[in-house]
């Protein structure tokens, strides 16, 4: 009983310890559509995005239907390839909580 009592309480705090994956919606929603805007008048498809930033289509996919939050690097990477400023990817306004 109590090796049982044991593994329950490692079992409990492991739970615990467990970190939370931080994805904000709205943020995420407003970067997608704004890289979406950027990447069409900008004349780029989704593929040409892709090969031209080394990503992968499903990369860029992912990213324009909020299905993923992209690493500080793909940012740049998708900045440089579309010669912007990395803060024009950023330009819009968060709603307050």
């Amino acid at each position: 009983a109590f090796v049982l009592y044991m593994l329950f309480l490692t079992y409990e705090r492991k739970k615990k310890t467990v970190a939370k994956t931080i994805f904000d919606k709205e943020g995420i929603t407003l970067l997608a559509n704004r890289l979406k805007q950027i990447r069409k008048e900008k004349g780029f498809t989704q593929e040409e995005l892709a090969y031209q930033s080394e990503l992968t289509l499903s990369q860029i996919a992912r990213i324009e239907t909020m299905k993923t939050n992209p690493t500080v690097s793909t940012i740049f990477c998708i900045a440089r390839t579309l010669e912007i400023p990395v803060s024009e990817l950023f330009n819009f306004q968060l709603p307050k909580k």
